[in-house]
Formats: structure tokens, C-alpha cells, sequence
């Protein structure tokens, strides 16, 4: 076979490939069923009333201008929640009408087969894009800009507004400032709707969700078996993070947090580069992502395996105070008066632990965040709790004078009538602690 011929049979090849990787069918999590890609670009148009959404993927990272290490490509998070695809320089276009069907456009690029040669299958427009998406207008992309132009004309005469993702879009992106002015359309940021409806998860994001959250409980079951007297803080990482790989976490949801010592008092330390020594406690706040869908836990341990009486009465007021709030939560809560009881729990129940004053002055962050596709995910905080949104309770004790600090943090998801706890695969307790630590690897 002649080199010109291997090459035309290489690109036919290529062509005919099924384009797993845009599609999540190549990823642990699977793809998203499309009947729930469906409803939830449904809900936006009828949160959007009259007029025409413009949603880009996300824009591809230069291997060879940015840091390899950090190259891959992550798709824009309401891109993905709204198409169920991977797709770098593509669009998602929606158009609402008050008296009109809605019109659902996508447009992609289309597939170069000599490109595919370096950067393997990509999603074209066609039968393969509407079968996974379940969105029937699939578009080359080389169209989009023309054609958008056309249509916020015809949507801003019929006095549809122009929702975009202000912030991520117009203020950065030439096309959008000029398609903003241009219309002469008024521009709704479209953000807010999205964060309601990304709030409350349906059954695929909670199976994504109750996935990522189990692999990081064993991974954080197998750091505190990793830890002992010399080891060092990036080798309870990376125990931990291997774990999260070998069973389907495609990334990390944040930088892992592993402080020994006074490293433990410091937020959001990261560095990893202390040993851990005899007598001291270890911060590990580690989350894996899998399918998307961020997992975020802490748990503290004694490098020994032992907490001593002073580290057990801190640790055991951090776990009450926690306690107190995940017993408080029910639909029609708040996360502001979550944060209120359990402060006021620790500030009742610190008896002489932290004197002179109360405990409470040492817990120096807010009790919990919304967790979804963002480890801190977008919601207002004012929103009233309701079954199937998820968060984080995580209260703590820093107190760098005695090098110490405790935070246990774990996730959970509102119930019809209170909450389940998504992380008790990973020891609560201090018992259970000591114990997970005795059965050492």
C-alpha cells in the first residue's frame, strides 16, 4: 500500500470512528440520559419567555502556551449541563417565543479528519450529534456567528431580550460586545436562571453526585492508612488522589488541602511539603470530580493514630456542632440560620476548652457552600433549602498558637423531610478514626 493510500484509509478510518469522547460515552460516568438533557433546556425556555440564549463550550487550552500539566480540556459547565457534550468552539443556541414553538440550535464544527490525527474523534453536526444531545438542528459552526446575528434581529423585533452568560461572555468576547450593541436588544444575563435550576439536581446529576462523593471517602479512607510519624503531606495526596483515579475520576474537583501541624490552621493551604511528626493533627480537604460532579470532604486525623485527650475534646465539639446543624436541616431552611445554630451550639458548649472566651472565635469560616458541577457551585445562599439540592456542613477549630486545627466537613442532600448524609463512607468519629488508622495498608 502506498504512503498516499495509507493515509487516505487512516482518515476514513478516523471518520468513521464513533465519537465517544465528546459524547461522555468514553468517560466512567456515562453519558447523560437525553430525556434529561431535554427537560432542563425546556425549563430554561420557559424561564426565558421571549427571546434568543446564546451558551458557548468552553475555549481549548494551548498545550504549548499554558502549563501541560494543567492542559486538559473542561467544558464550560452550563454548556455541558445543556448539551451532555464536550465540544470546544461550538454553540448552543435557544430561542424562545411567546405564541411560537421554541427552536433549539447546535452548532458544532465540523470533523477534519487530518486534525482527528492529533487530537482523535470530535462530534461533527449530524445524526450522531442529535443522538446524543437529543437536539434535531445540529449546525456546522463555521455558520454560527452569521447566522446568530440574523436571528437576535428577528428576536429583538419581536421584542425578545438577549440572555447571555454576562460575565463569562460579553465582557470578555469581541463577537458578543458586538452582537450586545449591535441588536440593539436589551441583554438579561442568563446566569441567574441557570443557578436556580442547577440548585435543585435531577436523578443523573445525584448519580454522579453519590459516585464522586463514595470515591472520595476511599480516598480518604486509604491517606489516614498512608499517615504515620515521617510520612509526608503530598504522600497522603497522592494516595488519596491514585485512589480517586483508579476508581473513575477523571480530575480533581480543587486542589487537595493536606496541612500537618500548623499547616492545619491555614485555610486553604496546598503546598503539601511538610513531614508529618508525632503528636500532631492532619487537615485533609479532598474532592474528587467524577462525570462533572465535584465531591468536597474533610476529615482530621492524628498522625500517631491516636487523638490526645486535648485534640479528642476539640475534635468531638467540631463533630457536635455539625451534628447540631445537619439535625436542623429540612426543606424551607436556610444556610444563614444553619451557620447561626451552629455557632451558637459551639459558643454553649465550649465550656473551658478555649479560655479565655468561647470556641466559637476560632471557627473563622462560613459553615457550608452549594456543591454540584462547581465544588463551590452557583445558587443564592438566600434560597430556601428543598429536596434534592446539595451542600457542604463544615465546621472547624483553628488555633495556630497550638498548632491546631480541626475541620470536619461532609456532603449532603436535602431530603422531603430532612437530610441524607452522602459522605459517611469516610469515619466521623474520632473512634472510627483510630480504628480506620490501626488497619494500616
Amino acid at each position: 500500500m502506498t504512503p498516499v493510500r495509507r493515509l487516505a484509509l487512516i482518515a476514513t478510518l478516523l471518520c468513521s470512528l464513533p465519537a465517544i469522547l465528546p459524547a461522555q460515552v468514553g468517560s466512567p460516568a456515562g453519558p447523560v440520559p437525553v430525556e434529561y438533557l431535554t427537560a432542563r433546556r425546556a425549563e430554561l425556555l420557559k424561564r426565558m419567555g421571549n427571546g434568543i440564549a446564546v451558551i458557548p463550550s468552553a475555549e481549548k487550552r494551548s498545550i504549548e502556551g499554558d502549563y501541560p500539566q494543567d492542559s486538559d480540556y473542561r467544558e464550560n459547565n452550563d454548556f455541558f449541563y445543556l448539551t451532555g457534550i464536550e465540544s470546544p468552539e461550538s454553540w448552543l443556541v435557544l430561542v424562545a417565543r411567546d405564541t411560537l414553538a421554541p427552536q433549539i440550535y447546535l452548532y458544532l464544527p465540523a470533523r477534519d479528519s487530518m486534525a482527528e490525527r492529533w487530537t482523535g474523534a470530535r462530534l461533527g453536526p449530524g445524526p450522531e450529534a442529535t443522538q446524543v444531545t437529543g437536539i434535531d438542528d445540529t449546525r456546522d459552526a463555521a455558520l454560527a456567528e452569521k447566522q446568530l446575528r440574523s436571528m437576535v434581529r428577528t428576536s429583538k423585533a419581536r421584542g425578545g431580550s438577549l440572555y447571555l452568560l454576562l460575565g463569562q461572555q460579553a465582557a470578555s468576547d469581541t463577537f458578543f460586545q458586538q452582537l450586545a450593541l449591535g441588536s440593539g436588544a436589551g441583554v438579561t444575563d442568563l446566569r441567574p436562571s441557570l443557578a436556580a435550576m442547577r440548585l435543585v439536581k435531577d436523578a443523573d446529576e445525584l448519580r454522579r453526585m453519590r459516585m464522586a462523593i463514595d470515591v472520595t471517602a476511599k480516598g480518604h479512607v486509604a491517606a489516614m492508612r498512608a499517615a504515620h510519624p515521617g510520612a509526608w503531606e503530598y504522600e497522603l495526596e497522592g494516595v488519596a488522589e491514585g485512589t480517586f483515579r483508579s476508581l473513575g475520576a477523571e480530575r480533581l474537583a480543587y486542589p487537595s488541602i493536606v496541612g500537618t501541624g500548623i499547616n492545619a490552621t491555614t485555610l486553604h493551604y496546598d503546598k503539601s511539603r511538610s513531614q508529618l511528626q508525632a503528636g500532631e493533627l492532619v487537615v485533609m480537604d479532598m474532592g474528587a470530580e467524577y462525570g462533572f460532579y465535584a465531591a468536597d470532604v474533610t476529615r482530621t486525623i492524628p498522625v500517631t493514630g491516636k487523638f490526645t485527650p486535648r485534640q479528642r475534646d476539640i475534635y468531638n465539639l467540631v463533630l457536635a456542632t455539625q451534628q447540631a446543624a445537619l439535625d436542623s436541616i429540612h426543606p424551607g431552611q436556610t444556610m444563614s440560620r444553619l451557620g447561626q445554630i451552629a455557632r451558637a451550639y459551639m459558643k454553649e458548649h465550649s465550656g473551658d476548652l478555649c479560655a479565655p472566651g468561647t470556641c466559637d472565635r476560632y471557627f473563622i469560616h462560613g459553615l457550608g457552600h452549594w456543591l454540584g458541577m462547581d465544588v463551590h457551585d452557583v445558587g443564592a445562599y438566600a434560597t430556601p433549602l428543598a429536596p434534592n439540592m446539595v451542600f457542604t456542613v463544615e465546621p472547624g477549630i483553628y488555633i495556630p498558637g497550638e498548632a491546631l486545627g480541626v475541620r470536619i466537613e461532609d456532603d449532603v442532600v436535602v431530603t422531603e423531610t430532612g437530610y441524607e448524609l452522602l459522605s459517611g463512607g469516610a469515619p466521623r468519629t474520632a473512634a472510627d478514626v483510630e480504628q480506620v488508622m490501626k488497619r494500616k495498608n
